[in-house]
């Protein structure tokens, strides 16, 4: 359980629409740390009967559903309490606007259960939320804090070491080229991913990269082109 004195850096939070004022996505950008505010959670079924409440819950088609509310992950600048940061949400929303805040360990399973995209939230057939109706705050994006485990991270060096292979790349720049352009298609999501797994292990990528160089290949390299316009960027 989740002490008042406990200090950490990662949040979540719940509000609740009746208990926020209008302008609640300003007031929260005045506080000046990234936040990322799930779509308005409206379909939350109560499975368990003993918790029905016929006063409070949203009931359609004879289900029972919890009180609307948005999930919030919220990210603060230097470690501090769940307390610090309740005094912080109250003063820019109001009194009654927080509900159960707590210290989260991952950003991003916390992140996927705005959306009820979650293991924890698919496991239990939770009502799924359109992705594009999270609020973005700050400048808050998961890429940030999404922390690669050692498989991931091996597995990620062995598929950049094959598509340097398969390509006849030269040198780390035409490989960036190349993942900005086709890292969807090849299951690369995180650039910063790929710069890290780059410089950990530079001295496998130079020998791939020196190989490519003395077999006497040269990367076609593609220009960048504005897709409005059609002017050539590189």
């Amino acid at each position: 359980m989740t002490k008042n004195y406990d200090k950490a850096r990662y949040f979540s939070f719940i509000i609740y629409p009746e208990s926020i004022p209008t302008d609640w996505r300003l007031c929260l950008e005045k506080l000046g740390v990234p936040m990322a505010v799930s779509p308005l959670h409206d379909r939350d079924e109560k499975k368990d009967k003993e918790t029905w409440d016929d006063n409070n819950d949203l009931i359609v088609n004879g289900k029972h559903y919890k009180k609307p509310h948005y999930h919030v992950v919220y990210i603060a600048k230097n470690p501090v309490t769940t307390e610090s940061v309740r005094k912080k949400i109250k003063r820019a929303l109001g009194v009654k606007a927080v509900s159960h805040i707590e210290i989260v360990d991952s950003v991003e399973n916390t992140f996927k259960y705005l959306t009820h995209e979650s293991k924890d939230a698919v496991a239990k057939n939770k009502h799924k939320y359109n992705k594009a109706d999270i609020t973005y705050i700050n400048d808050f994006d998961i890429d940030r804090y999404i922390v690669l485990d050692e498989t991931q991270k091996r597995e990620l060096k062995n598929l950049l070491l094959t598509i340097i292979r398969k390509e006849h790349l030269v040198n780390v720049i035409h490989l960036l080229d190349f993942i900005e352009v086709h890292g969807a298609e090849q299951g690369v999501q995180n650039m910063s991913d790929v710069n890290d797994v780059i410089t950990a292990n530079s001295g496998g990528f130079r020998l791939y990269f020196d190989a490519n160089y003395q077999m006497g290949y040269r990367y076609n390299r593609v220009p960048k082109i504005d897709p409005e316009t059609g002017e050539i960027l590189s």
